[in-house]
Order: structure tokens, then sequence, then C-alpha cells
């Protein structure tokens, strides 16, 4: 049977078995899915019953199944796609731990809403040509957010045209220091090199150590931050730190836990040590073995992890190029104002200079140039910005770093479909990267995709070293949206960073809620803006914030600055 045919096929099986094996299936406790997408299951496997053979509508699904009205608009609102994306995981989850010992199985291939029953397999995760073809089937709900159009990925692979002459520009633009440059060139670091090795607590538990161990490795490998190498190689030029990550595997019965230690793999001191532990809650080993492999691979690989945050803190690296500016970069962009991001700029320009091909480099100074001015677009380059950042990807078409370049360069410039298409894509890479899902919150949150947007920041607070910025900033926005004054002050004073917004939200919080503390909120931010009342909505319009979210700003400013004269008053 060919491709085309299996997925068009009604089933693979007899029908009494395939519903014998969907009343089993919604029966058995260890599936872990939700009421709701069990019964969107229930209602596409009907269907299959009934004879669809092309796939059901999302529409269909929206108004039979999610109670949706019969004005439901599938391209304003994807809340079908979010919510089979979620069932699509939890079938393959269930059928990876339980396949081999069932006589049939049933899956949703990518891209189509059908129920496919077939002899039991294990099932497989989708391909990179799935995962490309469904890239428009983002995990979104919104509230009355603008129409996604197909045109995203046309889109993307129209800006993949790759303009060589203007990076060739921007780096001539740096030549004449070059040449000056070369001759007392400082160190070109390159990303740490990192080994991992785990071990059992008791025997009987040596095979799934084992497993844990492979996961994690594969799941650090889709990191950009350091490199997974052989155990004890020496670093050779150009210059590389080297960690070990020493883990110990404990089986209880009713948790996991992970007792680990960064070692320093010269002179074998311990860096960071810490213990992860997992709750079993009648749950499958495929399932715990991937949530704490999520939670291990952020705390040691992301941005603002336990490695990173060592690598981006060495004072040996201080005047060095390449890696240690890619790090210095994204904690500027994560932390700093303009001046810090400014700041990053010279490094990361000087290290294209003798590293042409560097994509990480590409990718931080992608989003350096469309930040530096505030995203404005009569000063920001987002034509270099998004060449740079497609030649990041092209350079390295795995690299999570280079579609988010790619996703903010497009967002910022007005491109919506094609920056979500980004985003997207830069999620597929790499699920557990909590810097790709605070970025990803940002663009739909701004976009009116604000169910989605929350959904996400919230993934990206989860098991992190450092909860990233943009995550931050959704949630304090999303608290303030809701009339949560309290919740949304508490949030954006988490968070460390001179953002014209964060400042906004504290100072708009505290107003109405008529703390006195209003006042010194609003004179924070008229000491970084002092013409706020003028600059703040035309500054917020160009990051691309939605209108409501703005005009709800202003108005509990207003509130503030009413505070403030009264207090002024008086004291007089």
């Amino acid at each position: 049977m060919g491709a085309d045919e299996h997925i068009a096929g009604r089933c693979e099986v007899g029908l009494h078995e395939a519903r014998a094996e969907l009343e089993r299936l919604l029966a058995d406790q260890r599936f872990h899915a939700t009421d709701r997408a069990k019964r969107i299951l229930r209602y596409i496997a009907e269907r299959c019953f009934e004879g669809e053979k092309s796939g059901v509508k999302a529409y269909a699904i929206a108004l039979d199944v999610l109670n949706r009205p019969a004005c439901f608009d599938t391209n304003a609102d994807p809340i079908v796609r979010i919510e089979v994306s979620r069932l699509r995981s939890a079938l393959s989850y269930y059928y990876e731990a339980y396949g081999p010992e069932l006589d049939v199985t049933v899956h949703l291939p990518v891209g189509r809403y059908l129920a496919v029953f077939t002899p039991s397999v294990v099932i497989s995760k989708p391909t990179d040509e799935e995962m490309e073809e469904a890239e428009n089937y983002v995990e979104l709900s919104t509230e009355d957010a603008p129409a996604m159009t197909e045109r995203s990925r046309a889109g993307i692979r129209r800006a993949q045209v790759y303009r060589v002459g203007a990076i060739a520009m921007a780096l001539a633009a740096a030549g004449a220091a070059a040449a000056s440059f070369v001759v007392g060139r400082p160190e070109m670091t390159v990303r740490p090199h990192v080994t991992v090795e785990m071990s059992a607590a008791d025997d009987g538990h040596a095979a799934e150590a084992d497993g844990v161990a492979r996961y994690l490795v594969s799941a650090l490998s889709k990191f950009r931050t350091l490199d997974i190498v052989a155990r004890r190689q020496s670093p050779k030029a150009p210059v590389a730190a080297s960690y070990e990550i020493e883990l110990k595997y404990y089986a209880a019965d009713d948790d996991r836990t992970v007792w680990w230690q960064v070692v320093d793999g010269l002179d074998g001191g311990v860096l960071k040590s810490g213990v992860d532990k997992v709750q079993l809650d009648g749950r499958s080993e495929a399932v715990v073995r991937s949530e704490l492999v999520s939670i291990l691979a952020r705390r040691f690989a992301s941005s603002r992890g336990v490695i990173g945050n060592l690598e981006a803190h060495d004072d040996a690296f201080a005047g060095a190029l390449g890696n240690a500016c890619v790090l210095r970069g994204e904690y500027a962009l994560d932390e700093g104002g303009r001046e810090s991001v400014a700041a990053a700029r010279p490094c990361l320009e000087r290290t294209l200079v003798l590293a042409p091909n560097n994509a990480d480099a590409m990718a931080v100074l992608s989003r350096i140039l469309v930040v530096t001015e505030g995203a404005d677009p009569e000063t920001a380059d987002f034509a270099e910005a998004t060449t740079l950042a497609n030649r990041a990807v092209s350079v390295d078409p795995g690299s999570d770093r280079g579609y988010v370049a790619l996703m903010m360069a497009h967002f910022y410039a007005g491109r919506t479909d094609a920056a979500i298409a980004s985003g997207n894509r830069a999620l597929a890479l790499n699920p557990d990267n909590p810097d790709v899902l605070a970025k990803l919150a940002g663009v739909l949150y701004s976009s009116g995709y604000r169910a989605a947007g929350v959904t996400l920041a919230e993934d990206a607070s989860e098991n992190v070293e450092a909860v990233p910025r943009d995550a931050r900033i959704v949630l304090a926005l999303e608290a303030y949206r809701k009339g949560d004054w309290s919740n949304a002050s508490l949030v954006s004073e988490q968070i460390n960073c001179s953002d014209f917004v964060v400042r906004a939200i504290r100072a708009a919080a505290l107003g109405e809620m008529g703390s006195t503390a209003a006042v010194g909120s609003l004179a924070h931010l008229e000491e970084m803006l002092p013409d706020y009342r003028t600059s703040l909505k035309p500054w917020m319009e160009r990051r691309r914030y939605p209108a409501e979210v703005i005009a709800s700003l202003e108005e509990g400013l207003t509130k503030a600055e009413r505070a403030t004269a009264e207090r002024t008053q008086a004291a007089n």
C-alpha cells in the first residue's frame, strides 16, 4: 500500500478491531490525554468509521466538539491545531511505551485530521520533511487574532534567497579595522566541549539509566550552546572550555530522581550540583523519561543554563571573540538595555571577519541589528538582519538560533506569518529550549494569539535556571490585561532588564492599584524615557504590541500620574 493510500485509507484493520482499540485506549488510565483531546479523537475516529477518507475539517471539529459558534474562523482561531497536536503527542508517547504489547494502534498523520488504525507498531516521530510540511499547523489559540494565511511557508522560501552581496557589504564596513585587528587578534573561542556520564544507583535500573542518558545526549545535541564530545578530549585552538556532566539515576516506587554535578573538565573541580525529580503518577516509563530529559536538557544547555552561565561569566574570555561574543550578545538581548546590546555588536562583527561562516554569530548579530535602534523602521536595517538570519539557517539548517533570528527579523519588519512559521520551525528543531519558547511566546502574544503565547510563556518558565525575559513580559502583560494588577506588578518586578515596557507595566499596575509606590515607579520610567507621554506609544507600536495593550498601559500610567500629582500637591 503506497503512502498516499495509507493516509487516505479509512482504516488499516477491520472495523470491529478498530472500534475495540478506540474504546480500550480511551478507557486506559495510562493514556494521558485531556478529556477534550479524547473527545476529538473519538470524533475523528467515528468519522473514519463512517467512511471519511480525506480527513475531518477543522471547522467541523470546532463546532461539533469544541462548541465554537457557526461564525468560527479556522484561520483566525487555530485552537483545533493546538488540541490535535497535543493529542498526536499523547498518542506517540503512549504507543511508544505500550505499542509492542498491543494488536492495534491508532495515530493521526501529521497535517491531516484523520485516524489511521494499523497493526501494532512503535509510532515513530515525524520526519524533518513532515515537520516542514506541517509548519503552518502551529500550536495556537487566539482571541480576535488576525487571520493566518497559507503564504507563510512560501514567504520563508522566498526569504531564503540569500543576499550574499549584502553580507559582504556589512563585513566590508569593518574592513579597515579588520586589517589592524588581525595582526593582534584575541582568542577565537568555540562552544564548550561537554561529556555526559550516567550511572545507576542500583543494577536493576541500569537499563533505564542508559536510556535516559542516550535521550539526554540527543536532547543536548539540539542546543547550539555546547558540543557533546567523547570523554576527556583535550581542547584545541580555537579555544574551547571543557565540562563533564556526571549523573546518578535513582528509581523509587513513586518517582525517578537524578543527582547531577557539572565538573571542570581541566582541573576536575565541581562547579555546580543539584537534584531533579519526576513523579511517576501512573505514567509510563517513556513519558517520565521524556519529562526528566527535558528538565535536565534545559538545566544544562539553555543560554541561561548552568553551562551557559559559567561560560558567559568566565573572565578568561572577557576579550575573546567567537562563542564568547555570542553568549555576551544573548545575555545583553535578554537582560540589557540599548547600550549593552549595542556594545555587543562590534565583537560579533569582528568574529564574522575572521569566521565568516559562524552561524551562531550571524544569528545573534541579526537580532542585535533589529533591536539596537528599538526596531524603528526608519533606522533599523531589517534587510541586513534578515540576510544574516537566512545565512545562519543556510550554514546550519538545524540551528534553532538561526530560526529564532529569522523569526524576529520577520516580526519586526511586519511579516507576521513568516515570523510565526520561522518560530514554529525553531520549536520543531528544539522543543526543549526555553529561549525558543519565550521568543515565540512574545511574537504570538503580540500578534493576537494570546492564549497560545501565554501557554508557551508558562512552559518556558518551568524547570529553568532563569526565566527568559520575553516569557515574563508575556505573563506580566496577561496579568495586567486580566486586571490582576498585583500579579502584573510582581512579575514585572522579577524582570531584570532595562526595558521601557517592563517599567511601564510596573508603573501602570501600581497606578491601577492606587499604590503610593506608583510615584517612584513612574519616576523610574521617566528617568529612562523622559518623554514617555509622547514616545512610549510609538515605541511600543514599532515593537508590534497590540493597540489594546498600549491603550490599557496608558490608562494605568495616567492613574500613576494622578497619584504623583496628588502627592506633590499634598507635600506643598
